[in-house]
């Protein structure tokens, strides 16, 4: 049984029964003979799909963010912006996935050469819970497209989202299962992945999910795709525009109360700025309030889980320790009711770090003083991650360190977000492939090669 609690309240919201055997089995067989028939379906009509899909979402905007909330804690106005994303990540690819499929001729000394682009199957989606929605269709809109169906084993304590999601799309297309919901503990998910009718493992989570899928995986010539954790370095130099900076920055750290894998994470801010940049960083966070995540006024909510909030103070804890830190604002569990930590920021963190070696999920800042471009670039690639970066300055010198930071996404006088236009993905412990864009779009692909000579 699982039971998804509020964390606003920590007051129970409802209980699932588990999927046995049987029942998980029959889902699988659903799932493949519902691939051949959409497989079987011209691209303009999985097109056609998509498109009404994203209208669904928006027509149905409240109810979807209202259950995030409700599950998870985001703030309101953050679940609604959520489904918009869901409904633009539908369109691009009802648009895009068209191109996408066509085939591509390739001159050879053949007849004829071209490569096809095929569906594979059945694609096992393991899903976290703090973009509830968005990690779904961004993992799910391009297989509709592509023509492989989706068992979708999400995060326990958003299970009310995944219900949502499964019959949104069982009721726009009854006749044909687009993705089915596994009711799962994470211990049963080998099995799963163990099975001949899955054909590959797409996961966002943690490192320790990612290593554990990976062999499972592996051990079953299965292909995965991996977006894993990361400790975003954001680099602030001394011709930054302070003002932009400092606004990004905050939204970058704190957006979704800080429980982001591409979330800001460390800033590396020029010494002949720091104090400047400390000051208004601190004094940005203070207007961004805090409370009931449905009170459209408050842009910060609660931590998802009890034992996320447990995590966050044993981090903040050992952090306060470390002689060369100083907390300059929060720093505590809010009192009361819920899983509310209080806005936090820490300067002077090195290297060494608690705060710099560990991924901190949640609103916890990290503000790092730098006396060079060298140190700050050194710095923000003395990480285990990889996922995303970014960097204020000068746009041209901006680019140039770009090229120098180690992280599959990395932004100039910009936060890092995922872009259904552009292929997202980590490297070193922040995973390997990517989703979104072309790229990611062909991750999943039968890429076939045909080639043809007269006889």
């Amino acid at each position: 049984m699982i039971k998804t609690i509020n964390p606003s309240t920590e007051e129970q919201i409802q209980s699932y029964a588990l999927h046995d055997e049987q029942e998980v089995e029959k889902i699988l067989d659903d799932l493949q003979g519902a691939q051949l028939a959409l497989q079987n379906l011209n691209v303009d009509e999985r097109a056609r799909i998509l498109k009404n899909i994203a209208q669904a979402l928006r027509n149905q905007k409240e109810d979807f963010a209202k259950q995030m909330v409700l599950e998870m804690g985001k703030p309101l106005a953050q679940a609604q912006g959520e489904i918009e994303k869901c409904a633009w990540v539908c369109e691009h690819y009802a648009s895009a996935g068209v191109d996408l499929l066509a085939d591509q001729i390739i001159a050879t000394e053949g007849q004829r050469s071209y490569i096809r682009f095929e569906p594979i199957g059945v694609v096992l989606a393991i899903m976290p819970w703090n973009f509830p929605f968005w990690q779904v269709f961004r993992c799910l809109a391009p297989h509709i497209m592509l023509g492989n169906t989706v068992a979708l084993k999400h995060a326990p304590n958003t299970t009310g989202c995944a219900v949502l999601i499964q019959d949104l799309l069982q009721k726009l297309v009854p006749d044909v299962s687009l993705l089915k919901f596994l009711c799962l503990e994470n211990n049963d998910v080998a099995k799963v992945i163990a099975s001949k009718k899955i054909a590959a493992v797409s996961l966002t989570g943690s490192v320790r999910a990612g290593k554990s899928v990976a062999a499972v995986a592996g051990d079953n010539l299965k292909k995965t795709v991996l977006e894993l954790g990361g400790s975003d370095p954001y680099i602030v130099l001394e011709d930054a525009d302070l003002n932009q900076a400092v606004k990004t920055c905050v939204m970058a750290r704190f957006n979704n109360t800080g429980q982001t894998c591409v979330a800001a994470k460390r800033f590396l801010v020029h010494q002949k700025i720091y104090k400047d940049f400390e000051e208004a960083f601190v004094e940005e966070i203070k207007t961004w309030k805090q409370g009931d995540p449905f009170n459209t006024q408050n842009k910060l909510g609660p931590l998802a889980r009890e034992d996320l909030l447990q995590n966050l103070e044993r981090q903040v804890s050992r952090a306060k320790q470390e002689s060369a830190l100083r907390c300059l604002l929060g720093g505590k569990r809010l009192p009361g009711q819920g899983y509310f930590f209080e806005p936090t920021v820490f300067s002077g963190v090195t290297a060494g770090s608690v705060l710099s070696q560990e991924e901190v999920f949640g609103p916890v800042a990290s503000l790092f003083k730098v006396q060079s471009e060298e140190e700050a670039i050194a710095l923000a690639n003395d990480s285990p991650f990889g996922l995303g970066g970014a960097v204020f300055t000068k746009e041209q010198r901006g680019e140039e360190i770009a090229k120098q930071i180690n992280a599959g996404v990395v932004a100039v006088n910009d936060m890092v977000k995922s872009d259904p236009r552009l292929p997202f993905g980590g490297v070193k412990e922040s995973g390997y492939g990517c989703e979104l864009g072309s790229f990611g779009f062909y991750e999943f692909a039968n890429i076939k090669t045909v080639t043809v000579k007269s006889c």
